[in-house]
């Protein structure tokens, strides 16, 4: 099965990145936030690696990222918990059975984009994590609307998300626990962007190197117009 051998592949690879760089996403926490988004997201990402050990082979796409999004939710706890749970349920939920499949993942992912928004009431330019979600999904879109391929547009999908990330070094913090700091926000990274532009590499490595790449090239991966 195509969509779940990709879903597997993705929150792997995405825990992956997080235990990794763990204790570089804490350490800009520190600077800026509570200082625990990396201990808080390793946490949660290794239950969604152990639930896939137990249950990957068995559920669709959208099963595996609910599944997913809620022990995210449980498990990495305060704001960040409840971000990236909504993200992936709602991700879960715009591919319901796995007849979608890849065809959908555009629409999937822009549906995480909004939950994100609804949830946290950001806004591109308040310096969090849809500073770099915002233009992923809009450079995975416009790829898809150019016929490219599936590998294409999670590529650049995440470059458009590490140029987001990379942009909230310069602003001013609007939202959480950084905006009290005010201006002294300036000048450091957003550790829920960076977090964020991980999700997307996950996505465009997984595609390009998993286990299975063939499933996962070609021009599958896009809905005409998007």
């Amino acid at each position: 099965m195509q969509d779940n051998a990709l879903a597997v592949a993705w929150l792997r690879g995405f825990a992956r990145a997080v235990e990794a760089d763990a204790d570089r996403l804490t350490a800009l926490d520190s600077a800026i936030g509570d200082g625990d988004h990396g201990i808080n997201m390793r946490r949660g990402t290794s239950h969604v690696h152990r639930m896939l050990l137990r249950d990957g082979r068995s559920g669709t796409m959208g099963e595996l990222l609910d599944a997913a999004g809620r022990l995210l939710r449980t498990h990495v706890g305060g704001a960040a918990g409840a971000l990236y749970g909504s993200t992936f349920q709602a991700m879960g939920a715009a591919l319901p059975d796995g007849r979608t499949g890849l065809t959908g993942l555009g629409d999937a992912l822009q549906e995480g984009l909004t939950a994100v928004v609804r949830l946290g009431a950001a806004a591109p330019g308040d310096k969090t994590m849809v500073d770099a979600y915002t233009p992923a999904v809009a450079a995975f879109r416009e790829a898809c609307a150019h016929g490219r391929s599936l590998g294409e547009a999670a590529a650049a999908a995440a470059e458009a998300a590490a140029a987001g990330a990379r942009s909230t070094v310069s602003m001013q913090a609007r939202k959480g626990r950084a905006s009290y700091l005010g201006y002294r926000s300036i000048g450091h990274l957003d550790p829920g962007a960076v977090s964020t532009e991980m999700l997307f590499r996950a996505l465009a490595e997984e595609i390009t190197n998993g286990p299975e790449p063939a499933l996962f090239h070609g021009r599958i991966g896009c809905l005409p117009g998007v």
